[in-house]
């Protein structure tokens, strides 16, 4: 299941949408907006996306995550819009056969959202506000 959306998360019920099979092992990782970053202290974040490009983009990250043997299913919801600290912004949900494997994918699905999924985010502190990943520009 892939879903970009503005709604709250819940990374319990991502782990619902994985295909039931002979899972060793469920692996779910929940990225939070976080107070501090670079010595500023955040007030919150902004991500803007065009849906429909940012999910296909996370179905081909999931159809190459699920080509692995271990890999039984996985799942990756993305959230939009303002979100305040400690809100949910990424879930990935990952079925394997065994726990090495589902770790490896969990963190590889992540590197890849952040290297291929056109999702952008800007961090608002008190004196200001960034694009990240805008500022070497």
């Amino acid at each position: 299941m892939i879903l970009v959306t503005r709604d709250e998360m819940d990374p319990r019920e991502v782990e619902a949408t994985l295909s039931p099979q002979v899972h060793g092992a469920v692996l779910t990782f929940q990225g939070t907006v976080r107070l501090w970053n670079e010595g500023r202290r955040v007030k919150y974040l902004e991500y803007e996306a065009y849906p429909e490009m940012a999910e296909a983009k996370l179905k081909e990250i999931a159809d190459e995550i699920r080509q692995r043997e271990e890999i039984e299913d996985i799942s990756i919801y993305h959230r939009i819009g303002k979100l305040c600290v400690g809100e949910t912004s990424l879930v990935v949900s990952v079925a394997s056969k065994h726990r090495r494997s589902g770790f490896d994918a969990c963190l590889d699905t992540i590197e890849r959202i952040k290297e291929i999924v056109p999702i952008w985010k800007k961090e608002v502190w008190d004196e200001g506000e960034v694009w990240v990943g805008s500022q070497g520009a």
